[in-house]
């Protein structure tokens, strides 16, 4: 593109084996630059040979990679993490034109999975097992081995930040990798994948298979030799990942969706609490986002005040292009544009017209205005679907225990948050509340080195922290008779 300041190839292969190879088809798609609805670059089309080829390869590489002592593991992969965050601004620009987000927040999010994957190299050589005690005359221990050939599914919001979240544990425990990005957003998988093998990666570890769902994420699930998958994406197609995954009595990690309830009391710092939610659900990423805080629980006391100031900020917010570092960008592709414009069309004829917001930008692109829906019931879609854009749902509440039956009411359990200074009050809302997250005080509030995973719909298992380690090792119990 002749405004990139990076050079971005025009023609990306797949990445099997240390190598870019063309898909055995020969067939390619298009990525496309959301801000400007341009061709970014022509990416090959993996289909179930290419899968095979790629599983095949990591099936190879496992014995050798998984051999490699735990110390060793961790030193190539903190180069790998070196080689990420020295090329972060590179990849930025990539990840920018490639998903739409503002410049700054992409470079978080390859700052990010270099993170990631340094804190996992910190692990390589941690992954303990425990001596059980038994009657005299046994021993008895544990050891924690690798799964074998992982098979991850990227999705499209956080391309890079979620390839590093899962990559990272899978390889520092001694799995190999076959990862199938998203079609929207294929590029920095594919980039991570040729600079992890140039920063001493072995060939064959990190394989990248870009391509569609039933041409080869399926293939990937059910592959016979995958034994571990790895899936970020929606509740339907969760569904299916994890039915063809039990299938083949694999074990799956599920990261799926959120409504997330954002909780406001009149004693809560109201200043933070806006902030706070002008993030959780417009500036990050356009509330493209599993735990946005797309439902807004506000006290009956604080209701007008609150809104009065959320209006005000909500209404100094930039919108433009990615590259522009804007605090809103655009909606990664067609198809989840017209997806939020269809919802608020239904929280019109459902709320009324919304406070603010409910337009597309008129401009080339895939924008869209942020936008608030006052009045909202809890029988009322925009109330219990994720929308996964830039609309806020506003409820209201008495007490607390009226605020836990509305935050519970739905049929995802994620991500929560409360903003109060009562700090009772805030952990009993933890105790109470169905979410696999509690935020307090501050939304986005936990770091990677924390657990983060659902409850109910919003899926199964648990990333980043040392609980990630769990989902791609197994267990053997050892005995022993020494009498």
């Amino acid at each position: 593109m002749s405004r990139s300041p990076v050079e971005i190839p025009e023609e990306y292969g797949l990445f099997i084996d240390g190598e870019w190879v063309d898909a055995s088809s020969g067939e390619t798609f298009e990525t496309i630059d959301p801000a400007s609805e341009e061709v970014v670059a022509t990416v090959a089309a993996a289909n179930a040979d290419d899968v095979d080829a790629a599983v095949s390869n990591a099936a190879d590489a496992l014995d050798e990679w998984r051999s490699v002592p735990g110390r060793e593991r961790g030193r190539i992969l903190m180069d790998v993490a070196d080689a990420i965050r020295e090329d972060a601004d590179r990849l930025a620009w990539i990840e920018t034109v490639d998903n739409g987000k503002p410049l700054s927040q992409a470079k978080t999010d390859v700052l990010r999975c270099g993170e990631y994957v340094a804190y996992y190299a910190g692990m390589a050589d941690k992954i303990e097992g425990e001596s059980i005690p038994m009657s005299e005359g046994y021993v008895d221990y544990t050891v924690h081995e690798p799964l074998g050939v992982t098979g991850h599914i990227i999705p499209w919001n956080f391309p890079v930040g979620i390839l590093g979240r899962g990559l990272a544990p899978a390889l520092a425990a001694g799995n190999t990798v076959v990862a199938k990005p998203a079609e929207q957003t294929p590029l920095s998988a594919l980039e991570i994948g040729a600079l992890a093998v140039e920063a001493g990666l072995p060939a064959g570890v990190f394989n990248v298979v870009p391509g569609f769902g039933p041409d080869a994420g399926e293939p990937l699930v059910r592959h016979d030799d995958v034994a571990q998958v790895t899936f970020t994406g929606s509740v339907p197609t969760g569904r299916l990942v994890g039915k063809a995954a039990i299938e083949g009595l694999k074990p799956v990690h599920l990261e799926l969706g959120g409504k997330n309830p954002n909780v406001v009391y009149p004693d809560a710092d109201l200043d933070r609490a806006v902030e706070s939610t002008v993030k959780s659900i417009f500036s990050r990423n356009a509330g493209q986002v599993c735990s946005s805080g797309s439902r807004l629980l506000l006290h009956e006391d604080v209701h007008d005040e609150f809104l009065d100031r959320l209006l005000t900020a909500v209404d100094d917010l930039s919108i433009a292009p990615g590259v522009e570092d804007p605090d809103v960008a655009a909606i990664t592709s067609k198809e989840q544009f017209d997806s939020i414009m269809e919802y608020i069309e239904i929280g019109r004829e459902e709320a009324g017209e919304p406070l603010i917001g409910g337009e597309a930008v008129d401009r080339t692109g895939y924008f869209i205005e942020p936008t608030i829906f006052d009045g909202v019931e809890m029988d009322m879609r925009i109330a219990r679907e994720e929308i996964f854009g830039p609309v806020l749902s506003v409820l209201t509440f008495s007490d607390e225990r009226e605020a836990i039956e509305i935050a519970n009411d739905v049929d995802y359990g994620l991500v929560s948050g409360i903003f109060t200074s009562d700090i009772g009050r805030a952990h009993r809302f933890a105790r109470e509340v169905d979410a696999g997250g509690v935020y307090i005080n501050e939304w986005f509030s936990s770091g990677i080195e924390a657990p983060f995973g659902g409850y109910k719909d919003s899926g199964l298992g648990r990333a980043k922290g040392l609980a990630a380690l769990e989902e791609y090792t197994q267990t053997k119990n050892v005995c022993a008779r020494i009498d």
